[in-house]
């Protein structure tokens, strides 16, 4: 599990294919990865990764054929600047709110606003996750946490402000961006069990 809170910003280094899948290297500063071992969970753009290699300066993770198709993490190039996450722990601070890891859909940014020192951001929204996205509730964008400001029928706003702009991906976000959504995560059992009771 993950908080949506980021925590670096990492650099893709290189990715090698193996029969569909892919390993892909990524580069961090040595001080955030000082601990982490082979096993652990990292999540990057949103998506839950197992740590495959650490050399210190960087890490390694392998990614399905599915991951790939079903992310941006197929689309970044050499040189791509990632959102990091490490894996929640027990004790520690939850700042937003619960994340899995577990991508639902690759949207795209539609808009950027400047609104005073924020930026507001304009997302596409799938139809099938229409009905889990509510005003003032959390979603995750690329593994960051964010407020929902606005909901239409198929796009949601959320305001974003410098802090953030600066410690994640989303400084660079511009109209045709793809992005990595998951809904949040009570919202969604919620609609299951509403479902089953009908």
């Amino acid at each position: 599990m993950f908080t949506g809170i980021i925590t670096q910003i990492g650099t893709l280094r290189s990715r090698e294919r193996h029969d569909g899948d892919e390993s892909l290297l990524f580069g961090v500063s040595s001080d955030w990865l000082y601990g982490s071992v082979v096993g652990d969970s990292i999540a990057v753009n949103g998506v839950c990764l197992t740590v495959t290699q650490n050399d210190g300066d960087g890490f390694a993770v392998d990614v399905s054929g599915e991951t790939l198709s079903k992310t941006t993490l197929g689309q970044l190039e050499s040189g791509a600047a990632v959102n990091l996450e490490h894996a929640l722990s027990l004790g520690d601070a939850l700042g937003g709110h619960l994340v899995s890891g577990h991508v639902d859909a690759v949207a795209k940014i539609l808009d950027c606003q400047q609104e005073s020192q924020s930026v507001r951001i304009w997302v596409s929204l799938p139809q099938e996750l229409a009905h889990l996205v509510a005003v003032k509730g959390s979603i995750c964008v690329d593994g960051t946490s964010l407020t929902v400001n606005e909901v239409e029928r198929d796009r949601f706003s959320v305001n974003i402000i410098p802090h953030t702009l600066g410690a994640t991906v989303a400084g660079a976000y511009r109209p045709g961006t793809p992005v990595n959504l998951e809904v949040d995560i009570i919202g969604r059992y919620v609609a299951r069990i509403m479902e089953q009771s009908q």
